[in-house]
């Protein structure tokens, strides 16, 4: 999935990407191998991932340009034009994301269905300490040290490598080897930052490497909200790491063998100088083994998928050109390549994830993305309006009469969140709840909603005076607590048992009452009841 975002982003890097703007622009319709918006008849589409971060929005088709270190012409592609998003997507600087993963939306596989690359493409990131990286689009001439292992295409949707051991400082784990087998088995993942390792075999990982190092001390992570295990006097010149950390191998059922560097397990602790954090983590009850983008720092890998085979090259990824023999092209135009002729683009950029930089640890395991619905909670948005608050306040509720007829919701759902003034501006936030007393709305319902704000609704009356909508998301349903929404379920079993309690007694009483002998009657003044007056005795 290529994604580029109407929403405005707190650090994109470019503009945003305007359909209504481009004159090659087509929309997906509606068929049968796609969801479908049925009052746009659009093709839409949806991505989550583990980490909780979500994407989601409508399929168009457009010419997409590689930039000008690339020898790939111009191509049509469908991609996916992405309406919301959450989580770390939102807040990370790239614009979007570029899948290179098996499926029909996939870049790679509508490239090669062109005929314009063949079936192979390679990633090379950046090193701990520098930036930049390269991706190859189209088959290259394989270095001679590049140690392959063999990945089923045909049998999973995910980059898999058969996994066999891990050796570290020469020695294997003592652990099941089919520990890397289980569930989706050992995925290569380059949308995952760090690695993620069934529990028995990162506890294995993570004693023998400790066991490694005599004169470092381990302290705490930079994050206390993650249990990080880092550990401090390594020095800050990382191409000294390997005198206090240990060499890592990765072997793979054939036999072949990728050995591992520091950098390709350590991430820098942003806080003390000179210490560094173990990037490999428990995969919580997942027993899939994740490997993500630290473990192939400064590597290049090749994913052959014509011959079923993944392929594995250390060197320094920056001067990747140099090192295939290959120089960067002129800028374009350029001929358009034949299925044999690599497609080379640079990914320089300091702040791309080829960088690398390190972060806090995820507490989950993130990495393969899990469909299903994402759950909306509200949509919010920001208006700024030439007026101010002393002639707003008292037109709210019709404003927010405008904003519910605009959007087409029921005037419920519509709520002013906060309002601040600046000389004759007022500036609003604005959300809109599902409908009813659910606790999200509608996939559908609330594409439709945020389409309308994608195309600058509401309208106001000019009474308003100018007004700009300049700001817009979604967040997840909120965290309902315990008591407010099952109080009753508490409160009746409580009030049952008590009236229960205070009737016992009263009916024992009652009981008691009934059992005692009835005392017999006599009329006063009877003789056997007359007491007779005694005279008082003087104190002596």
């Amino acid at each position: 999935m290529f994604s580029s975002s109407w929403l405005s982003k707190p650090k994109e890097q470019d503009p945003k990407f305007r359909p209504e703007m481009s004159t090659s622009y087509q929309s997906v319709k509606c068929n049968k191998a796609c969801p479908c918006d049925h009052k746009r008849q659009q093709c839409i589409y949806e991505r989550r991932y583990a980490e909780m971060s979500a994407s989601f929005g409508l399929l168009g088709e457009d010419i997409i340009s590689f930039g000008n270190l690339s020898e790939l012409v111009p191509q049509r592609a469908v991609f996916g034009c992405e309406m919301a998003e959450t989580g770390d997507l939102y807040s990370q600087r790239a614009d979007g994301i570029m899948g290179l993963g098996r499926g029909d939306v996939s870049i790679v596989d509508q490239l090669v269905k062109k005929h314009v690359i063949s079936d192979s493409f390679s990633l090379c990131y950046g090193g701990m300490d520098f930036g930049g990286g390269a991706m190859v689009l189209g088959g290259i001439k394989n270095p001679a040290l590049m140690v392959f292992t063999k990945s089923n295409f045909g049998h999973s949707p995910y980059y898999n490598i058969e996994l066999k051991e891990i050796h570290v400082a020469g020695k294997p784990l003592k652990i099941n080897p089919r520990v890397f087998g289980r569930k989706h088995g050992t995925i290569l993942d380059s949308g995952t930052t760090y690695a993620y390792l069934p529990e028995a075999a990162f506890v294995a990982f993570k004693s023998a490497v400790t066991k490694e190092l005599h004169s470092l001390k381990q302290i705490k992570g930079p994050d206390p909200s993650f249990k990080d295990i880092c550990f401090s006097g390594a020095g800050s010149d990382m191409s000294q790491l390997s005198k206090n950390f240990p060499t890592v191998d990765m072997v793979f059922n054939d036999g072949n063998k990728l050995t591992l560097s520091p950098e390709n397990y350590l991430f820098q602790h942003f806080k003390v100088r000179g210490a560094y954090c173990l990037g490999i983590f428990p995969n919580g009850k997942n027993p899939t083994s994740l490997l993500g983008g630290i473990v192939v720092r400064n590597t290049l890998v090749t994913y052959d998928r014509e011959n079923e085979r993944i392929g594995f090259w250390k060197t320094n990824c920056s001067e990747l050109w140099d090192r295939l023999n290959l120089s960067p092209p002129p800028p374009p135009p350029s001929p358009s390549p034949s299925p044999s002729t690599p497609a080379i683009s640079g990914l320089e950029n300091p702040n791309s994830t080829a960088n690398m930089s390190p972060s806090p640890a995820p507490s989950g395991p993130p990495g393969y993305d899990i469909h299903g619905e994402i759950k909306i909670g509200l949509i919010k948005f920001y208006l700024s309006l030439s007026i101010n608050y002393s002639e707003l306040k008292p037109r709210i509720p019709e404003l927010a009469h405008f904003i519910a007829q605009e959007l087409d919701v029921n005037i419920s759902q519509v709520r002013l969140m906060n309002i601040s003034t600046k000389g004759n501006d007022s500036f609003t936030k604005w959300a809109i709840f599902p409908a009813g007393s659910t606790d999200y709305m509608p996939n559908a319902t609330a594409m439709e909603i945020i389409g309308r704000l994608a195309e600058n609704h509401p309208h106001l009356q000019n009474s308003f005076g100018s007004y700009k909508l300049f700001d817009w998301g979604i967040e997840p349903p909120p965290k309902r607590k315990l008591w407010p929404r099952n109080y009753l379920v508490l409160v009746v079993p409580f009030l049952v048992v008590f009236i229960i309690g205070l009737s016992a007694p009263v009916g024992w009483l009652i009981w008691r009452r009934r059992q005692e002998p009835a005392l017999p009657y006599e009329p006063v003044g009877s003789v056997e009841t007359v007491t007779h007056e005694q005279e008082l005795q003087p104190l002596k």
